[in-house]
Formats: structure tokens, C-alpha cells, sequence
């Protein structure tokens, strides 16, 4: 199975460099659509004869479409997720690039503060470090979920974002390939991403996050710290916890300094915690019966590249691996919800007046939050777990 068009932009995606229009036109006739992107490219300044060039035989393409619609594999929970993404050839690979490299890592940890390990696992997860970087024609997939009418104040900005780098030699719009979601380069960055954050890592006068790691390595790191990582700090760390604590404190919305949870008995599973000071969230992806972590301020940060807690847990996970962690303890957790069950849990949730975003069986940050809050009030450990027995409560 190929993992790509499902990875290189899934539930969300990096947030657009240029602002968004506030009622982005969309939909009619497909002709009629990019002639009105072309008035708005000339009326932005571009030239109109470079606007035309950077149009011509620009197709909507139904592929894309199908694509944004399937997203069913974040439906598997972490530790499903990771064991299947997480190979010992990734992991072997991780570390032969980390060697190859290590010039590279070494001034973008003097410049950015970003650890090898987290832009390797970025690169290992959304390209297999540049082997499969995806085919979807850039240009032809922004235009069609462009035209699409449910996110287009999403992609529209980031047409002329393409065409921007198309004037400064760095994008073909004939030639140009991705991810289905118009994301380019062996760690997917967006066209307005690249404007923004694009940095020339090889010295050769051009950003080309395609065939340069150099280039594409510089550029993760600076877009992560203009997202906010924070310079040398942990992001996240496997710990153990006591058979009894007080569940409600754990979750991406409870945190406490690192002193806090040490005394209520958190211990790193190798190495030590981080510095007592800083703020981390207990994060049980699976509940209190399955694997536990430490989630420091860095670790939110990945929820400003894709939003799905299953992504970003295994993206920052398999950081740590590639920096020696070992494997998780998977423990026992209790069984969760099929994917028909955890939509109808939603419903329920939803019915009881939570927001849990959309009814899509993806166990989501709102409907965490919410199967927390329903814990609390059922008397149930509230570790944001969703069981059938709580479904059978509700």
C-alpha cells in the first residue's frame, strides 16, 4: 500500500504563508474559474503574458478529489499507525542519512535549534526520504481544490504562491510534481510555505526542495521555527506512570512543570526527564492501559504541519527512535472503537452538546476532549479513551 497521498496531506495541512481571501470564489465552470484567476493574478501585479504562460494547459484532475476524500487509514490507533510506519529499514535509513548528512544537521541545530532526529522522521514519514515525493501534477491538483468548494480559502492563495516561484525560476507548472494537496518536495512544503521559509541549503542561487536535501532539510527547520519550535528542547519522551493518578490532569490540555509530575511519580522510561522547569501534558494516545508519554511545548508545534494526533505522535515518536529511544512499551490497552462505532460515539457526544468537529470516526483533539469530559461526569477514569462501555453509558 502506498502511504504517500494519504501522509503528504492528511486531516490539515501546513498553515498557508499568504492570507487567505475571505470569501474565496469557487465552483461554475471550470474555464470560467481560472479565467478569474488569471484577473487576479494580473491585478495582483503579475505580468500577463507570464500569468498565461504559467496557466496554459492547466486541467482539473478528479484524482485529487478522490484523494481529499479518503482519509480512513487515521482511523488506526497509534500503536497500529506506528508499527506499520515505523520500519527497521526507515529506522536503518534514518540513520545512514543522518551520517550523510551530518554537516547539514550540525548548522541547522546551530541555526534553528531543530534536532536531526525530528526533520529525519519528517522526512522518513512524508517521502521515504525523497524516494516517493508523489505524482499528482502541483499545479493541476492547487487549481482543482481550488475550484472544490470545501476548503478553497485554503488552496487558492497558494496558486499564486506557485506562480510567484514559477517567475523566480523554481516551479514548472507542466512538470512540477506532489502530493495530491499541492505539497512539493521530499518534506512537502506548500508553495507559499517555501516562499516564506525556503532557504538555499546547497548554495546553488535556487530552493529546490525536490532534488536537494540540503535545500529541503534548511527548510523544514526554518518553517518549524517560524511555526514555534522552541531552540534545543525535548518535544516528546516515553515514561512510566503510576497505576493511580488522577487521570483528569492528563491530555494536550493539562500541563504542569516537569517537578509536578516527577513527584506524582512520571519516570522517564530511559534517560531523564526533561528540565523541572518546563511545562509537558501526560499524553496516553491509547489510555491509561496503553503507552505513555511526555509531551513538552515542542510537541504542539507538529500540530502546525498536519493534525492528526495519530500522525504527529508517531512522527515525534520516531524522532526520539532515530536519537536512540528505545521501542515503546505497548502495555495492554483496553480494546477502542471500530470506525462505525466511534461515528456513532460522536454522534452522541454531539448530541450532548460537544464539539467534536465533524462526525468522521477519527479520534480527533475535540472529540478527546470531549470523551474526557464525559468520563469525568460518568465517574469513568478520564484518560480521553473512548471504550464501548462508554459508548454503552452514553
Amino acid at each position: 500500500m502506498r502511504l504517500l497521498p494519504i501522509l503528504a496531506a492528511t486531516l490539515a495541512l501546513s498553515l498557508p504563508a499568504m492570507p487567505a481571501l475571505a470569501k474565496a470564489p469557487c465552483g461554475g465552470s471550470f474555464s470560467a474559474f481560472v479565467a478569474g484567476l488569471k484577473d487576479e493574478a494580473t491585478r495582483r501585479g503579475h505580468d500577463r503574458a507570464a500569468v498565461d504562460r504559467f496557466f496554459a494547459g492547466v486541467t482539473l484532475d478528479p484524482a485529487v478529489i478522490r484523494a481529499d476524500r479518503a482519509q480512513g487509514f487515521f482511523q488506526r490507533d497509534f500503536i497500529d499507525f506506528s508499527r506499520r510506519l515505523i520500519s527497521q529499514n526507515r529506522l536503518d535509513n534514518g540513520r545512514r542519512n543522518a551520517a550523510r548528512y551530518d554537516a547539514v544537521f550540525d548548522a541547522i541545530q546551530r541555526q534553528y535549534g531543530v534536532s536531526r532526529g525530528v526533520l529525519l522522521a519528517f522526512w522518513a514519514l512524508e517521502t521515504d526520504f525523497g524516494a516517493v515525493q508523489g505524482d499528482f501534477n502541483t499545479l493541476n491538483a492547487l487549481v482543482t481544490l481550488s475550484h472544490d468548494c470545501r476548503r478553497p480559502d485554503l488552496f487558492r492563495p497558494q496558486i499564486f504562491a506557485a506562480l510567484e516561484l514559477f517567475e523566480r525560476g523554481d516551479f514548472d507548472p507542466a512538470r512540477t510534481t506532489g502530493a495530491w494537496a499541492g505539497e512539493i518536495g521530499m518534506v512537502q512544503m506548500l508553495p507559499g510555505d517555501i516562499l516564506e521559509n525556503g532557504v538555499d541549503g546547497d548554495g546553488d542561487g535556487h530552493v529546490r526542495l525536490k532534488t536537494s536535501a540540503p535545500d529541503a532539510l534548511m527548510s523544514a527547520a526554518k518553517m518549524l521555527r517560524a511555526l514555534g519550535w522552541r531552540a534545543n528542547e525535548p518535544w516528546l519522551q516515553e515514561v512510566t506512570i503510576p497505576a493511580e493518578m488522577d487521570w483528569a490532569k492528563t491530555g494536550l490540555d493539562h500541563s504542569q512543570p516537569v517537578s509536578d509530575w516527577a513527584a506524582q511519580g512520571v519516570r522517564a522510561k530511559s534517560g531523564a526527564l526533561g528540565p523541572g522547569g518546563l511545562r509537558a501534558s501526560v499524553l496516553l494516545p491509547m489510555g491509561r492501559g496503553g503507552p505513555a508519554f511526555l509531551a513538552y511545548p515542542n510537541f504542539k508545534v507538529y500540530f502546525e504541519w498536519n493534525q492528526s494526533l495519530v500522525y504527529v505522535t508517531t512522527a515525534a515518536y520516531l524522532a526520539t527512535r532515530l536519537e536512540g529511544a528505545p521501542v515503546f512499551d505497548p502495555r495492554s490497552p483496553a480494546p477502542g472503537l471500530s470506525g462505525p462505532e466511534m461515528k456513532t460515539l460522536q454522534q452522541k457526544l454531539k448530541a450532548r452538546g460537544h464539539d467534536v468537529g465533524g462526525v468522521d470516526g477519527i479520534l480527533g483533539a475535540k472529540t478527546r476532549a470531549a470523551v474526557q469530559a464525559e468520563q469525568q461526569r460518568l465517574g469513568l477514569p478520564a484518560d480521553s479513551w473512548p471504550t464501548r462501555d462508554l459508548l454503552n453509558r452514553l
